[in-house]
């Protein structure tokens, strides 16, 4: 019996020659080394992106393994592989039906938190191409970008494959089973110096699942602050539960390179999977892999736009909560570690330790929001609670009370990625009256 092609694609930096631990031990789980190829692409040059990626893989697939248009397939990604097999799943609606397998080892869904310091020129030192030639120390800059903590690249291609009117990943045959790794530890040795907690050195245990939502925040709207929340097609009958399957003693690199045999067996009865009852019975068979062995994490994407979608890139958002026992709570561990979107900080990224944020002793929530324009003709503001000060800064209040406990979307859960989209009113000032903007002139002047 002809097996179903199994196609294996490297991350940033990297090359073929990476897989060769999983050709070998795919092959001695009796894969038929004929089914397995291995790919490579251009990751260090600053003229490529990862949808150009996408795009000469679709080429090479045709033309160097002769697969048709519609034959299927299975793959097999390593950190930014993820990446590029999202982006060429997205160009066509029919490719998603192609792709019946995908098996994600320490994914950058999302993004990695080296990202932006590979752009740097100490970036291009470590990282860089080494030939002597026109791209000699580039380092992948645009792939580099769109694989930056809250790129608006992620944004858009994560609003097409999880939030859009149809899905792309699920329980049954017409979209591709996912199966998603990662190593519990970090790196070690010199390479210890790149490492961030809840991380396995390289990606963010938070960021590799699929189990992303998508949170909408309309201040442009008059009316109470429980309506103005929506959510972004997250039900049960869309979407598929996609947890994060961690993997002891393995980190970034170790998990290609040295894989455990228990994670070997795991990937080649994933390669079995073909109903949503073999789904259910592969989950309760790896249920003892599946122990609760990291600390708990979750990474929060933010964007915050005027009412006509334009990027507001001056903001401060800061989260107050009130405990059960009746204490106020500032919420401090939430804003420690953001990082803002170099190409656009409208977009940001916060990675929060929920072990230490503890919300489940949380009895209400409240999203303190600051926005200013920079000028005194034009102001930021919402249908909602809120001053100006002097300079025309917006201050105000949003409750999120509604998001905490049992509700369809929660505002905090472990080991996903939340999108928040906050829209506010972009208008001159003052709000009533005349305004610097535009007037008219007095009849006889």
């Amino acid at each position: 019996m002809t097996q179903r092609p199994i196609v294996l694609i490297h991350g940033y930096s990297d090359t073929g020659e990476a897989f060769q631990t999983w050709v070998n031990r795919l092959c001695e789980k009796g894969r038929d080394p004929q089914s397995l190829h291995v790919c490579s692409y251009e990751s260090l040059t600053n003229e490529v992106t990862i949808p150009d990626i996408a795009e000469g893989f679709d080429r090479a697939l045709r033309e160097e393994i002769g697969l048709k248009e519609d034959e299927v397939f299975d793959a097999i990604v390593h950190s930014t592989g993820m990446l590029v097999i999202r982006s060429w799943l997205t160009v066509y609606a029919k490719r998603r039906d192609r792709l019946k397998h995908l098996i994600a080892l320490a994914p950058a869904t999302f993004g990695s938190p080296l990202a932006h310091k590979g752009r740097s020129w100490l970036g291009g030192i470590f990282k860089g191409r080494k030939e002597l030639g026109p791209d000699f120390l580039e380092a992948g800059d645009r792939i580099l970008e769109g694989l930056e903590l809250g790129s608006r690249f992620t944004w858009d291609l994560t609003d097409q494959d999880l939030f859009g009117a149809k899905p792309y990943y699920g329980p049954d045959g017409d979209t591709p089973y996912i199966f998603t790794f990662c190593g519990s530890e970090p790196y070690g040795g010199l390479r210890s110096i790149v490492n961030e907690d809840g991380t396995d050195g390289t990606v963010r245990w938070a960021g590799c699942a699929l189990n992303a939502r998508k949170i909408t925040l309309d201040l442009t709207r008059n009316t109470d602050d429980s309506n103005r929340i929506t959510f972004s097609n997250w039900h049960k009958d869309h979407h598929v539960d996609i947890p994060l399957i961690p993997v002891e003693g393995l980190n970034h690199g170790t998990i290609v390179k040295q894989p455990t045999d228990a994670l070997v067996q795991m990937v080649h009865s994933a390669l079995d999977v073909n109903s949503k009852t073999d789904l259910d019975d592969w989950y309760k068979d790896n249920a003892c892999h599946m122990k609760k062995i990291l600390t708990p994490w979750q990474q929060f994407v933010m964007r915050v736009t005027d009412e006509r979608g334009d990027p507001i890139p001056d903001y401060f958002i800061q989260l107050e909560g009130v405990r059960q026992d009746g204490g106020s709570d500032a919420m401090e561990h939430f804003d420690v570690n953001v990082h803002v979107f170099s190409g656009d900080s409208s977009l940001r990224n916060f990675h929060i330790n929920l072990k230490d944020l503890q919300p489940e002793s949380l009895q209400c929530l409240t999203m303190n929001i600051i926005a200013s324009s920079g000028s005194n003709f034009v102001a930021y503001h919402g249908f909602t609670d809120g001053t100006y000060d002097a300079d025309g800064v917006w201050h105000a209040a949003l409750d999120l009370t509604s998001l905490l406990g049992d509700c369809k979307v929660k505002f905090f859960y472990p080991f996903t990625t939340t999108f928040v989209e906050l829209r506010l009113n972009r208008e001159p000032l003052p709000l009533q009256g005349s305004n610097k903007v535009c007037w008219f002139l007095k009849p006889g002047t």
